[in-house]
């Protein structure tokens, strides 16, 4: 059953996956972020991870399409490679390849290192291990692969909403730097 409601001055809208077509077109966006995703071990399965970070995207990719929206925006992972051994990238490669031939105008991939911040659901200790020695393991991490750095999660917000609705046409891969840079030069609008 879908629900909406307003929260922080933004409609918030919930719903099971197979109502997002109907639910999208009936909101008609301009643009779409997904933050859709989840872990290996909290989906139980590859089968039920793919049904969350691949087919639960590419379902709102599709029906945003459908709906006419001009941009998609979809939080991936650095590493993202649909050839990768690792199914967790190769999900996420998969699923950039296939938005990329949904149509959109523009579409902005952003892939994050490591996210840090507060997080709700179950406690995950191997992420919440890597967050607290992240700030020396980031130190000793060469500038040229600073996309394997950690980064905050309201970067990666701030870069999200600094290329909410960018005009230039294509497909944009922001890393750790490409999101601290948009963050630095971000000022909201007034309007």
């Amino acid at each position: 059953r879908a629900s909406t409601r307003v929260r922080d001055g933004l409609e918030v809208h919930a719903a099971p996956i197979e109502a997002w077509p109907a639910l999208v077109a009936e909101i008609a966006p301009d643009i779409v972020v997904s933050a859709l995703g989840t872990t290996l071990r909290t989906a139980g399965s590859e089968e039920a991870f793919a049904a969350i970070d691949h087919d639960a995207v590419i379902s709102l990719a599709r029906a945003a399409h459908m709906a006419g929206a001009r941009q998609f925006m979809s939080i991936s992972s650095v590493g993202a490679r649909e050839a990768s051994r690792n199914f967790y990238l190769a999900v996420k490669g998969k699923v950039e390849r296939e938005i990329q031939a949904v149509g959109f105008q523009r579409v902005d991939f952003f892939r994050p290192g490591l996210l840090r911040g507060k997080r709700s659901g179950p406690f995950r200790l191997g992420e919440r291990a890597a967050a607290v020695i992240s700030p020396v393991t980031d130190l000793l991490t060469p500038k040229a692969l600073d996309h394997y750095r950690s980064i905050a999660a309201n970067d990666v917000a701030g870069a999200v909403l600094a290329n909410l609705g960018n005009m230039q046409n294509g497909v944009f891969v922001h890393h750790n730097r490409d999101m601290w840079q948009a963050v630095a030069g971000y000022a909201p609008r007034s309007d």
